[in-house]
């Protein structure tokens, strides 16, 4: 069976953040379409213009004046654009912090384009203007990434006010979607003690087969990648914000096998912890 392929930012960049602008002119806007997934986020700001976007099966438009994001893991294509302008972001999960992910997440995968006012598509368009110049032209300053991931936080910290305020999709009282709902609470409650599918099966009274084809209908990935994903996600965080050796780290995530707990992060990250750290501008 053919796999379908994953698009990792860190062969974009070391930076944890990708930051483009895109002109009507633009050719590479209909290339080929190939579905694939991302290991990070992907956010869409139209100025102009329209573009369509299938995601996880649905042909979703996004008109200018609006903002729109992809979670990691949503089966997509590149968007079909129609004279669209505006901005794109992509940004590393490690530094999407747990109360904005809960935000983005809360649509259980069937986020909806959200309108915004003309000040606020003002304030969204300046903010990424001065990220975009930052992130060109302050390569070589001992600052850069504070800098970026400074302006990053701030991003997400309006992109996360903009969609609070909206009422989540259809579908939030259908079984599976409030079990998703369950075992993503849990999940953040539990991931440095519990990294087991069946004893999350078991917290919420389901089988593990259950649980599983619940999650994959709702997320379109299973559980076990779900725990992978919190597990390495906050082991990003701590390998770039704090100094503890990835043993320490690997100990703080409940791995009492540091060999594994380095086999698994590779396996998830395609690099191992000291090099993730090091492309990250940290020392080991």
């Amino acid at each position: 069976m053919k796999s379908i392929p994953v698009d990792q930012l860190q062969h974009k960049t070391s930076a944890g953040v990708q930051v483009k602008v895109f002109l009507s002119d633009d050719k590479q806007q209909n290339n080929a379409q190939v579905a694939h997934r991302d290991d990070h986020y992907i956010f869409f700001l139209l100025t102009k213009g329209s573009g369509t976007v299938k995601v996880d099966l649905q042909n979703i438009m996004v008109t200018a004046g609006q903002l729109y994001y992809i979670l990691p893991s949503q089966i997509h294509y590149r968007i079909k654009a129609n004279q669209a302008e505006g901005w794109f972001l992509a940004i590393d999960t490690a530094l999407i912090a747990a109360d904005f992910k809960a935000v983005f997440e809360r649509g259980q995968n069937l986020q909806v384009p959200c309108d915004l006012t003309d000040y606020e598509l003002k304030q969204y368009a300046s903010l990424l203007g001065l990220l975009r110049n930052e992130f060109i032209e302050r390569t070589d300053d001992k600052y850069y990434l504070p800098v970026i991931h400074t302006l990053v936080q701030s991003f997400l910290a309006m992109a996360a006010s903009t969609y609070d305020g909206l009422e989540p999709v259809a579908n939030k009282h259908t079984r599976s979607a409030g079990l998703a709902r369950q075992f993503k609470d849990l999940l953040a409650e539990h991931s440095h003690t519990i990294k087991n599918p069946l004893a999350y099966a078991s917290k919420l009274n389901v089988s593990p087969g259950y649980l599983n084809e619940a999650i994959k209908s709702v997320t379109g990935s299973t559980v076990t990648y779900w725990i992978q994903q919190e597990i390495f996600s906050e082991a990003k965080r701590l390998l770039y914000h704090t100094d503890a050796t990835v043993k320490q780290i690997a100990q703080e995530l409940g791995y009492m096998d540091y060999s594994y707990f380095c086999r698994s992060f590779r396996k998830a990250s395609g690099l191992s912890p000291l090099q993730f750290r090091i492309l990250n501008g940290k020392s080991s």
